[in-house]
């Protein structure tokens, strides 16, 4: 029986997807569940595997092919029997065996073209990736062995060399809305800072007790998320987003929290996040941040949201100007918690003050209403009883 993989259902916001590698060719077998190919979209990553054992009889679409919702990627004959223990043990002993000069070893357009432009030949590298598949990683850390076993390189020419490397599509569709974002909004940013003695010394007397009953931590930012959705609800401008003429506002709180993933950085949104606990904001965090360094997000996760917060700290940053997530008109920017001198009562004291930004769409959005809301927020976050009871 002849079985069709199709593209699966991309959703409305994404138009299309950019084929990479296969990992597997024609006449190979193939078991239920293995992978086919990686599809990339403008959002994620999309794993397409087997959904049946049997052989590759034909693929139809090429590395670098753009494909559509239903487009056909490659047919499957399932009526070979795929006996996956011994196939294994043969994969397993081809691999173990020295590799013949007429091996055919394969690798995607990026690495041919590195390949092409070190004027080196693909057979002098060992291929890491599937199927013994020369990666990008394989060519660079040849090159890196041969600099360094050759007397006779100069280190000067070899450093002033220039790589040109294509963006992914993830990283074209950032570039495309952060850009848009910019040229479309009136965009500005004010800041603030805050007393972080309160929320530290919380998480200090509850931490235990948190994990005992949660099983995950209490963090900052499942903190900030609510202490947002508080201050949204006062300002709910900062909520709404500019359609044409129209401001919609949005009565629901679906919070975009940025990510560092395997492809840069991506926003996975926290819906209806006023209806949330801390604990289940935080095992939301958790799930995508591990998602995110495999992939592994889906369409739907990636979509949506009513406003972003970006937690710079992370990555040591002190202040910066968060750029608006476009349809939003507002990001919150959090930053790295540093002690500093400050005034107390008259005297002075050492806290662990951080500072916040609010970069927001001057369209729809008056600097008084930024300005109390993001006070707002440092209000809630340096009295946190006060400000869970709404205070």
């Amino acid at each position: 029986m002849i079985i069709e993989v199709k593209v699966p259902a991309l959703a409305e916001s994404v138009p299309d997807a950019t084929c990479l590698e296969w990992y597997k060719a024609e006449g190979d077998t193939i078991g239920e569940g293995e992978s086919l190919i990686d599809l990339e979209t403008d959002k994620v990553t999309l794993e397409i595997t087997a959904p049946a054992g049997g052989m590759i009889k034909s693929i139809l679409k090429n590395a670098g092919d753009i494909v559509l919702t239903d487009d056909v990627l490659v047919t499957i004959d399932t009526s070979v029997v795929v006996d996956i223990e011994n196939r294994s043990i043969a994969e397993t002993e081809k691999k173990s065996a020295p590799p013949s000069k007429s091996t055919s070893i394969k690798s995607g357009p990026a690495v041919s073209r590195l390949i092409e432009e070190k004027n080196l030949k693909i057979d002098q590298i060992t291929g890491t990736g599937r199927g013994s598949r020369v990666t990008k990683g394989d060519v660079i850390s040849y090159l890196k062995n041969e600099k360094g076993s050759s007397q006779d390189k100069s280190s000067t020419s070899s450093d002033r060399k220039t790589e040109r490397v294509p963006m992914t599509r993830l990283r074209e569709r950032v570039a495309e809305k952060l850009v848009s974002s910019q040229q479309e909004g009136a965009l500005l940013t004010t800041f603030n800072e805050i007393d972080m003695s309160e929320i530290i010394k919380m998480r200090k007397d509850y931490q235990d007790d948190f994990i005992k009953k949660h099983g995950i931590k209490l963090g900052f930012m499942s903190i900030f998320v609510k202490a947002t959705v508080q201050a949204l609800k006062e300002y709910p401008v900062i909520n709404a987003s500019v359609e044409g003429k129209d401001i919609l506002y949005h009565n629901f709180y679906d919070i975009g929290v940025a990510v560092g993933g395997g492809k840069g950085l991506v926003v996975p949104i926290i819906r209806n996040a006023d209806e949330l606990s801390f604990a289940q904001v935080e095992s939301k965090i958790k799930m995508y941040g591990e998602k995110a360094l495999e992939n592994k997000l889906s369409v739907d996760e990636l979509t949506g949201g009513t406003f972003t917060i970006s937690n710079g700290g992370i990555y040591g940053s002190l202040l910066s100007t968060p750029i608006v997530n476009s349809p939003q008109s507002a990001i919150l920017g959090m930053h790295k918690i540093s002690e500093k001198p400050v005034v107390k009562n008259g005297e002075i004291d050492i806290a662990p003050m951080m500072y916040v930004a609010l970069s927001y769409d001057h369209r729809i959005i008056d600097g008084r209403e930024a300005v109390q809301f993001l006070d707002k927020i440092r209000r809630i976050i340096e009295k946190p009883l006060l400000g869970l009871l709404d205070i």
